[in-house]
């Protein structure tokens, strides 16, 4: 099933999306609510929270009294990693229970209000955030009843807007109307989980039939930070190297919207086994067929490779599973590298893409026609190399 975790800062907005969510038919888990039930009156949490705290924090009912629990916790490091160590795995417990329940095809929303602040963005497939101006923020918890300073407090305690920018593979931004978000919720809904969804259970890749440049985006390498978190969080706990490959890889090369990934394994029958299918169940699946690289200089064997792609439709991957210090491992790394320390040669490069481009959209003739320059530019770049001292 598809996990999409939902975040967002207080008076963002973030309850309105989960509840269009909801209705659209999502499965959503409100991690708030599950935090409640973990430490419920008669619940095995609280009794372990009053017996690392006092009695002094239940109200006269016998239940958990937040404010009372606030007040020791928050100016205390130590108390408050006590709490975490009683609350988060009940959390984290109950959430896998709920979305095991779910329909295989569901589409499970996980509404973490501090998802980035305790570093989940990697364990979802897609990490939905939320954005809405301070100021309309405070408004909003104004008419809640919360005083200013409370609100400002509630707010500074949590991650900024760059911070959740970081992690967020879609940003909602909720600063116009109710009408206006539904409708991206919609769209997100209809364009992207949806298909995304489908892709996932099938083990189906997006793959870009038409080249179209694009201008270089300075986000790429925050999209690829994110993608490898997703990888290495699904590879764990091996310790793998991965890498940023391909133009967009390259500061100001405008390229194809497809962020190229290296993982480096050990053999390709390791690529073969358990590691395919984890990859595939983490939105990543194989692309059918044989993958190899054509070698440099032309004239040996094909360097053979594994190639996976993304199942997201509003983020086309490319994985490349190579052999570590295999001469396609060290091209991939080498090429990336010169490109980026030789304005000149990047430069030569962009002119032949835009060319390319033009006169052969499709994507097997654009990559076919780079060959000879590619040719020549290995021999630059190893000469590069030695002058250098480079290794990859």
């Amino acid at each position: 099933m598809l996990m999409v975790g939902l975040t967002g800062g207080i008076g963002s907005g973030k309850s309105a999306v989960a509840a269009r969510l909801a209705t659209l038919g999502a499965v959503v888990i409100d991690a708030d609510r599950v935090a409640r039930e973990v430490v419920a009156p008669g619940s095995e949490g609280l009794a372990e929270i009053v017996a690392a705290f006092s009695d002094r924090v239940l109200d006269a009912d016998g239940a958990l009294d937040r404010a009372a629990l606030g007040a020791i916790v928050f100016a205390d490091e130590a108390a408050r990693r006590r709490l975490e160590a009683i609350t988060h795995p009940r959390v984290r417990a109950r959430t896998a229970e709920l979305a095991a329940a779910a329909a295989p095809d569901a589409i499970v929303v996980n509404d973490v209000p501090l998802l980035v602040e305790v570093g989940l963005a990697p364990t979802y497939h897609l990490v939905v955030v939320v954005q809405t101006e301070v100021t309309t923020r405070l408004e909003r918890l104004a008419r809640r009843g919360m005083d200013r300073a409370e609100a400002e407090r509630r707010i500074a305690a949590q991650a900024d807007d760059a911070r959740r920018r970081a992690a967020a593979d879609v940003v909602l931004t909720n600063d116009a109307g109710l009408p206006e978000l539904h409708a991206a919720v919609d769209a997100l809904w209809r364009d992207r989980l949806v298909p995304y969804e489908v892709n996932l259970r099938e083990r189906r890749a997006v793959r870009p039939r038409q080249v179209v440049l694009c201008e270089a985006d300075p986000t790429w390498p925050q999209q690829y930070a994110r993608l490898a978190a997703r990888i290495r969080h699904a590879l764990a706990p091996a310790d793998v190297r991965i890498d940023h490959i391909g133009s967009t890889a390259v500061p100001g090369l405008a390229a194809k919207d497809v962020i190229d990934i290296q993982l480096s394994v050990s053999s390709l029958e390791e690529a073969d086994g358990p590691i395919a299918e984890r990859l595939a169940a983490a939105g990543f699946p194989r692309l059918p067929g044989e993958w190899w690289d054509d070698p440099r200089p032309p004239g040996s064997g094909r360097w053979a490779k594994r190639l996976h792609g993304s199942a997201d439709p509003g983020r086309p991957v490319y994985l490349h599973l190579r052999v570590a210090e295999s001469p396609g491992w060290r091209h991939a790394l080498l090429m990336r590298d010169h490109l980026r320390a030789d304005p000149d040669q990047r430069a030569a490069y962009l002119q032949l893409k835009r060319e390319l481009a033009a006169s052969a959209p499709d994507s097997a003739t654009y990559g076919t026609l780079k060959d000879p320059w590619f040719d020549e530019e290995h021999l630059r770049a190893e000469e590069w190399a030695a002058l250098t001292a480079w290794r990859p």
